[in-house]
């Protein structure tokens, strides 16, 4: 499955026309100690580059932005429970909501891994 990310350190995994979205390895090392996730719940519309959820850390509160358009089906129930899930294993087990695409197209303005393994060596 095909895995893109943008500039602020989220990331998108595609299988079809769901996408699975959390936050980068960067970014969690970058927040330290996540205390609460708030992912947008299902039924919420998403626009690419727009506001999609809440991080807080010990160190601050931060927006998570959506990678892509679309309409959300699932948010993390695991994060509500165990925030910390963002830290151990924040592009896996910690991902933060799904959603159906609305525009695939959108997916062209983002970065591939090896892309984005540049850009955050360019930091």
């Amino acid at each position: 499955m095909p895995r893109y990310f943008t500039r602020e350190h989220e990331w998108i995994e595609v299988d079809g026309s769901t996408g699975t979205v959390g936050i980068t390895d960067y970014a969690q090392a970058q927040l330290g100690d996540i205390v609460f996730v708030e992912a947008p719940p299902a039924g919420t519309r998403v626009d690419q580059s727009k506001e999609a959820a809440v991080v807080e850390s010990v160190k601050a509160a931060s927006d998570v932005y959506a990678p892509a358009s679309g309409e959300v089906t699932e948010a993390n129930a695991a994060l509500e429970a165990e925030p910390a899930l963002a830290n151990s294993a924040p592009e896996t087990d910690g991902w933060f909501f799904r959603l159906t695409l609305s525009d695939p197209s959108e997916l062209e303005k983002l970065m591939d891994e090896d892309a984005y393994k540049s850009f955050c060596a360019s930091l």
